[in-house]
């Protein structure tokens, strides 16, 4: 069970309808194809979703870094070393994205070799999830519609509403919009993905404080440290750090320094081996956790489930996992499928999923 190679392949599906929010748009999914081969003839896989406006990764440097720098290191290592290839892959800094696709690749190939699923390895707490639904920039009446219809088509009841435009007043409209449209039996939580300032988003909560928010994400600037500790101070609800607090260092200045008091998981960007670490980095100092959401294809969302559903913690509250549902098509042989707003965990050795080649062949943008 040696690593023997690690393939990146790029590929592109289109959304149906571009996802829009403060720090960019995604038009196609444009991810990498992360494979790791065993001397058994195991192959392990995982999705890398290239987010260049938030953490300067693109979906060519993605393919570079893990074909030049971070397959070299891997490569004749078992399975089972997995803090030796932690500890190789954070010699180098940045790359979130492909240290975790080659970290959950690697997870995934070691289920298979055992016949275990990746969640039972990780932790076995569940095998579902509830359902959280992200909403991108739109009008209030096109977001009301789109909520209503993930309602109706998957029961789902729980959304993410991006804001962070200005004026602040647009996206205050949307959620009171969201929530006379929805009724009060529905939960929401805003996203501000570091559009406002923190004055704006103090005003924006206040504005906002009789709608029966759970949860506030980077409302605000990471690098507006004194801004960032007069919000959270303004708050009666968490603050969630998400692309501030990405590894554990990271969540302990964030938390430490009162510009936090809840953070957002996503396995996309730190693996199997690092939301570990984060996880029960958050379970010792008593912080809530939301498992977010990278704009995945299935095979992400299959990722975030496995880890989610794997631990206490995680699974207690909503995950973000339907936003391939905006996708025009996917890699999987067999679609995730969303019921009463519960996604559970594939049966199956590793993550329980499988990549139609000739899907694959259709998408690929190397040959």
């Amino acid at each position: 069970m040696k690593i023997t190679a690690v393939d990146a392949i790029p590929y592109s599906i289109d959304y149906r309808k571009p996802l829009k929010f403060a720090s960019g748009e995604v038009h196609a999914a444009e991810h990498v194809l992360v494979r790791v081969h065993t001397d058994d003839g195991i192959v392990g896989i995982a999705d890398a979703p290239p987010r260049p406006f938030t953490y300067g990764e693109t979906q060519r440097g993605l393919v570079a870094v893990i074909e030049t720098i971070f397959a070299p290191q891997v490569v004749g290592l078992a399975l089972n070393e997995r803090e030796i290839v932690h500890a190789r892959l954070s010699r180098t800094v940045g790359n979130p994205v492909a240290k975790a696709a080659v970290d959950i690749a690697i997870w995934d190939a070691l289920g298979r070799t055992l016949d275990m699923p990746v969640t039972d390895l990780l932790g076995g707490y569940t095998d579902r999830m509830r359902v959280s639904h992200m909403l991108g920039f739109d009008t209030p009446e096109a977001m009301v519609d789109e909520a209503t219809r993930m309602r109706e088509t998957y029961g789902i009841d729980v959304f993410k509403v991006k804001v962070g435009r200005r004026p602040v007043s647009l996206d205050t409209a949307v959620v009171r919009a969201l929530r006379e449209g929805l009724g009060d039996d529905v939960e929401l939580y805003v996203d501000g993905n570091r559009g406002w300032s923190a004055s704006e988003s103090a005003k924006a909560m206040s504005d906002m404080a009789d709608l029966g928010l759970t949860l506030a994400e980077e409302l605000c600037p990471a690098d507006d440290v004194l801004g960032r500790r007069w919000l959270v101070g303004q708050l009666n609800v968490p603050f969630v750090a998400d692309e501030s607090a990405v590894t554990p260092a990271e969540v302990t200045r964030e938390i430490l320094g009162g510009s936090a008091t809840a953070v957002s998981i996503k396995t996309a960007r730190s693996g199997f081996t690092g939301s570990t670490r984060t996880l029960h980095l958050c379970e010792g100092l008593g912080l809530e956790v939301v498992m977010g959401n990278q704009i995945d294809g299935q095979l992400g969302s299959t990722c975030t489930v496995a880890f989610g559903s794997a631990f206490e913690l995680t699974s207690r509250r909503a995950g973000e996992l339907s936003n391939f549902l905006d996708m025009s098509d996917d890699l999987l042989t067999e679609p995730l499928d969303i019921r009463d707003g519960v996604l559970t965990v594939r049966p199956g050795a590793g993550l329980g999923v499988e990549i139609d080649p000739d899907k694959l062949a259709r998408y690929r943008q190397d040959i």
